[in-house]
Formats: structure tokens, sequence, C-alpha cells
């Protein structure tokens, strides 16, 4: 007998990819007005049920009822028809097309139907409603989406989603680039749509969201159903254990090691949106960049790694001030830099080339300088990258397309090691992966940090900057709002959100 709250019913499903299973029996259900989480490692299949529940992809085995009738979608707009539709972590938006297209295409408003004539004036005027009452300001309906920063791409993405009638809305990692203020912007209209009978079925690695917006969490691991429960009468602790199948008793490992000569210095850098910034990094320190989303603190990472132009300020890396107008990626390779960025998978690796390829781009010339590739060297370097930093895939020759996001990320320090570098800058280094590899990354830092390594880390988890740095810059709107030093005093929270709004800050 099926609850007259159920909104979805998975029974059974299973689904497997040239042989190997995605998911296994997988069966739970999804009551109406309720964020019902599913937490997982990457890998688990949360985004392979997701995507079938959405008519990408179609069962093998098992059943869904959704609305007490049989469901079972062969397309995506199968899914919207039905009032199912979701919202992506890897952003879908057209980059050449303004934020109206992109959230009303397929479903524009039209002058005259027969003609199909889009109404842009409307269009443009219902957008500029949408966004105002979802709580987003600062992005207009006719600018074009590649002018947008990650965040706010990733606010199109939920606009997108909630301009069509939903019973059923699919988050995945919604918060993963956002500020605290869209954050709370979200969280208060995620709370809206459940007091109207909206289904929410959330996906999120960020532990601290569970109980602040959750009703029910589901657990995967490799492909099974492990458990259903009340977010209340959980641990969280306990939905680690089961995601993982072990204990993790320190997910923060830090090791403070006495600071050595400094590696990176600035000096009144400026350039495109950061101006003035003077920041120290030395051998075998992990030093935080902390910052709301628009400070400036991945211009300024891109800037000392040659990506964007300098402007103002001195740059100096291992003692020797670097050439600005002659500074670029090549430059800052040679000066043994590396750069893992916050989009790895459109800034830090080739998709559609394997791992091995992936590894040794970087190096080709430091590898063979003659000009003449070596397959079987290129084999064996890539390989013992792979077993140093313990990369799950099948063989070097898997596109690094078809890894996980923590093991993509592994691919990218990788990449970086090999090219012997000894300064290395971490943009949001786990962004959008699962706890048991965030406590990988966060213990390779660790390890390379005692190995004499000088890590510059940015990131928006405030977890991450305090607890894995040595110090903490925050940057306020472009500019360097102040220092914490973590050796030497305890860092909060509070103290470097106050920083990052302006606020004077006592230790």
């Amino acid at each position: 007998m099926v609850k007259p709250d159920v909104l979805l019913e998975i029974k059974r499903i299973r689904k497997a990819f040239a042989g190997v299973v995605a998911l296994d029996d997988v069966t739970f259900s999804v009551r109406r007005g309720e964020v019902h989480i599913i937490m997982g490692e990457n890998g688990a299949g949360k985004s392979t049920l997701c995507k079938i529940i959405t008519g990408l992809y179609t069962k093998d085995e098992g059943e869904l009822v959704f609305g007490g009738e049989p469901y079972d979608p062969h397309s995506i707009r199968d899914a919207q028809r039905a009032g199912i539709n979701m919202i992506h972590q890897e952003l879908n938006l057209m980059p050449n097309r303004t934020v109206a297209q992109n959230i009303y295409v397929g479903i524009e408003p039209l002058k005259n139907r027969f003609l199909n004539v889009i109404d842009s004036r409307r269009m443009n005027a219902d957008c500029r409603d949408l966004l105002q009452g979802l709580g987003i300001d600062g992005i207009a309906p006719t600018a074009q989406v590649k002018d947008l920063s990650i965040a706010q791409q990733q606010m199109v993405e939920v606009a997108k989603a909630l301009s069509r009638k939903s019973r059923l809305l699919i988050m995945d990692e919604p918060t993963s680039s956002l500020t605290d203020r869209e954050i709370n912007n979200l969280f208060a209209l995620i709370r809206r749509l459940k007091e109207e009978g909206v289904a929410i079925i959330y996906i999120s690695h960020r532990m601290q969201e569970l109980k602040q917006i959750g009703d029910t969490v589901t657990v995967m691991r490799d492909g099974r159903h492990v458990g259903t429960h009340d977010i209340r009468e959980v641990e969280l602790d306990d939905l680690i254990t089961m995601m993982v199948g072990r204990k993790i008793t320190h997910l923060y490992r830090r090791t403070f090691n006495q600071p050595g000569d400094a590696v990176l210095e600035t000096q009144g850098l400026t350039g495109r949106r950061f101006r003035g910034v003077s920041l120290r990094v030395c051998r075998g320190e992990i030093v935080g960049l902390a910052g709301l989303v628009g400070a400036g603190r991945t211009e300024l990472a891109k800037a000392i790694f040659g990506c964007d132009p300098i402007e103002g300020g001195a740059i100096r890396l291992f003692g020797k001030e670097v050439e600005g107008r002659r500074w670029g990626p090549r430059q800052a390779i040679a000066a043994s830099a590396g750069l893992l960025p916050e989009d790895r998978k459109r800034e830090g690796l080739i998709l559609p080339m394997s791992v091995q390829n992936n590894v040794v781009q970087a190096s080709l010339g430091r590898l063979f300088p003659t000009g003449f590739v070596s397959p079987r060297a290129e084999r064996s370097t890539a390989q013992d990258f792979i077993g140093r930093l313990r990369v799950a895939t099948p063989s070097v020759y898997q596109l690094a397309a078809n890894l996980s996001g923590g093991n993509q990320q592994k691919v990218v320090l990788a990449k970086w090691l090999c090219t012997q570098c000894r300064f290395l800058i971490f943009d949001e280094p786990t962004r959008g992966i699962d706890i048991g590899a965030k406590a990988e990354i966060y213990e390779l830092m660790n390890r390379l940090a005692g190995e004499g390594y000088a890590i510059l880390m940015i990131s928006s988890e405030l977890n991450e900057i305090i607890n894995l740095s040595d110090r903490v810059y925050v940057m306020k709107d472009g500019e360097m709002a102040g220092e914490l030093n973590c050796r030497t005093q305890t860092v909060t929270q509070e103290m470097v959100i106050g920083l990052a709004l302006g606020k004077e800050v006592t230790p």
C-alpha cells in the first residue's frame, strides 16, 4: 500500500554500462514537500539514478512510479512534461546566449505563435521578475552567460529549472560555487517550494548543509542503496561511515612545519578585479586565501600564474622578480609553479585525452628534449604518478572524462608534480568531490607541505581554510582585508567572515 504523500517510488532499479554495474537493486521513495538528500562518494550511482529519473538514461531493470502512475521517461522532455526538472552541477548553459535565452530555451514567449516569432521584450521582463523573485542580484537578463562568474552561472541554472513548473526538483550540488548570501536565498526558496508541496532530491557533499535543509537522507555506495533515515535521527559520522565503508577519524589532518624561505612574494600587485595586493608564501606552508565570491581571489591566482595580465606591482618567485610584460603560464611553469584551477574540467584537464596524456602534457619538453616521444617512457611516468597519488583508474589509457571528480583532481595534481614544480596554487581544491576524496586531497596537501612545497589555497569552504592553513589572507572587493595566523591564534569562521565583510577583527 503506497502512502498518499509518496510522490516518487524507486523500485529495484538496475543499470549497467558495458557490463559494469552502476546501479543494483536500488529501492526507496520520495515524499511530497520533503527535501530528500542523496549522499555517496563519486561513483556511488547518485548521478546515474538522477539521469534515469530525468530521462537521460533508460533503466535496465526495475520500476519507477510517479504520482501513483507508472513512469518510464525516454527523454528530458518526457520528464519535464511530468513536472520533473534538474539543476545540474556541471553547468548546462549556452555561453554565447543571454541569460534570458538560456532560462527560457524551449519555452520562449511568442509574439505570434503562427510565425514562431519570439517576444524578446517580454522574455527579458519575465526573466528580470524571476531573478528578483529568487533574490538574485547583479545579473542582467541581456548579459551573455560567458561573461558571468561560475557562481552567477550556477544561479542561472537554478532560475532555469525554476522557470518551469516542477512537482519534483533535483538539485545536484547547487551550492558548490555560491556565497553564503546566495545559499541563504536558495534555502529560503527551497523552504517555500516545500510549503507548496514540491519534492526535492538534493545531492550534496557539504555535510553542514544536511541538517539545515534536509528531511530525509538516503546513502548509496557502489551503486547500491545502503540506507534511508530521518535526518534528525542520524549522526553525521554515521553517514560518513555508511558512505565510504570505513571511519574517517581525522578529516583535516594537518602537521605544521617550520616555514622555510619565501617562495612567493607580491608587493602592491594590481590586475583584473584586484589591486594593491601584498602577500607571502613560504616553503612548507599552506597559506589560505579567503573571501566572498567576487572578491578577486581567482583573478589574483591567475595573474600570479601568468594567465591574466599584471597592471602594477611586483611578483617575486623563489627570490627572482618576474618580468610582468613577458610573464605567462610558460614562464610560470619554467619558474617551478603550477595552478590547479577552480574549473578543472575546462581549464585543468583535456577530457577527451587519456590519463597518461594529461599527466605528461605539461612536461613533454622536459621529458623528451629531442622532440621524440617514447610511448614506453610516457606510460612509465604516468603509472608512477598514478601510483603515488592513488588515482583510481583501470589503466593509464582511461579517458580523463570518465574519472570521478576526486580522481580528476589527482590527475591535475599529477600533471604539475610531473613538471617538478615546487609552488602550487590550489583554487577550490575539493569543489564537487565527495568526503572520502576530500580526505585524500587534504592528506596529499599536508604531505606536500611536509616535503617543502609552498601552497597557496583558495577555498570557499571555511572549514578547509581554518583547518588546513598556516596563515589565512582574506580579500574584500579586490583588496587585502587582513591576515590571520592559525599557528599563533585560534582562527574562527566568524573572524574570516568578518574580514570578508569589511569588519575589524581582533584575535
